[in-house]
């Protein structure tokens, strides 16, 4: 999922991203999001294997809806919080973001950091399974 009130920042995280981000991670379907209630809703629902915020989101910023996410649903998706300005990164600590990618986005940045992330991910919930 990517979300943002800008459909511009949503094509340009797409875009960076792109659909194969790596081989073992397989192809990449996007749903967008323009509003909050659309992310709560899909990650609530559990359709989200990986969350993409605009932490300049309007009215609510990402960084806000991932601290939400983090802290309000169970099985909460991974999430990557793209921010505008390098000294903004702490705030993705304060949002509980498993990563953070910057503006202008680098597409083999943005592409290893989201392959990275759905590896973990992968990880985690096979551990979890295992531990049954």
């Amino acid at each position: 999922m990517v979300f943002s009130h800008r459909p511009e920042v949503r094509e340009g995280i797409i875009i960076a991203i792109g659909r194969r981000p790596a081989p073992d991670v397989g192809r990449l379907r996007f749903l967008e999001a323009a509003g909050i209630a659309d992310v709560l809703a899909a990650c609530d629902a559990g359709h989200v294997d990986l969350a993409v915020l605009d932490g300049e989101a309007q009215p609510t910023g990402g960084m806000g809806v991932s601290r939400q996410l983090k802290n309000e649903i169970t099985n909460c998706p991974p999430i990557v919080v793209a921010v505008r300005r390098r000294d903004d990164r702490w705030l993705a600590t304060w949002s509980q973001a498993d990563a953070v990618l910057v503006h202008p986005l680098d597409p083999i940045i943005a592409a290893e950091t989201v392959a990275r992330v759905l590896r973990e991910s992968a990880r985690e919930s096979s551990t979890l399974a295992a531990r049954g």
